[in-house]
């Protein structure tokens, strides 16, 4: 006997096929809300990730901002200590140098020669004065050139002029102080004469 199958067959598969996609695209589209909502959880999180950096990044910057200025600060005042202690130290090594000016001006002054006016400007010396001759004025130069703490004497000027009623020389004599790297040189020291 022959078997003549006369239900829908092919509707039947139609309508599989069917439920078969509507299936697949439903199971698609979970599957494709599962991956986008794992890639946009991966990158959410790696946004937060970095942006905890970035803050961090911040506040260590903010940190190290403050010590660069306080460190720009303690510079700074190191520099005017350092200024200070300079002009202080000089203050000091300077001090000395003015009492053997005078100390020594006082060994190397001959008789008959007077001192008007004595300035100092830096190393240099500018002496006006009086003497009673032009040698006495020589001998002035000589006893500056002999002491361990004056150098280079030269003559600027002199001429002929009256003073309480006495003819005398006016002299303006410039010399250097020497820079004395020990506390006794072996220059001889000229007395008075």
């Amino acid at each position: 006997m022959i078997r003549i199958n006369l239900l829908p067959h092919r509707e039947e598969k139609r309508r599989a096929r069917q439920v078969q996609f509507i299936s697949l695209s439903i199971l698609s589209l979970l599957l494709a809300a599962l991956v986008w909502g794992l890639v946009h959880a991966a990158i959410a999180t790696q946004i937060d990730y970095q942006n905890r950096r970035n803050a961090y990044l911040e506040q260590e910057t903010a940190i190290l901002d403050k010590q660069i200025s306080e460190i720009r600060k303690l510079r700074e005042q190191t520099k005017s200590l350092l200024e200070r202690k300079d002009a202080v130290e000089k203050l000091q090594s300077d001090r000395s140098r003015v009492v053997h000016l005078l100390d020594q001006m006082l060994r190397i002054l001959p008789e008959g020669v007077y001192i008007k006016t004595i300035k100092q400007s830096g190393d240099s010396v500018n002496l006006v004065g009086y003497a009673q001759s032009n040698a006495r004025v020589s001998t002035l130069m000589r006893a500056v050139e002999d002491s361990p703490w004056l150098e280079s004497p030269a003559l600027v000027e002199i001429h002929a002029t009256t003073a309480n009623g006495a003819r005398v020389s006016e002299f303006t004599l410039t010399f250097n102080l020497t820079k004395l790297l020990g506390a006794n040189v072996a220059k001889p020291v000229a007395g008075r004469n």
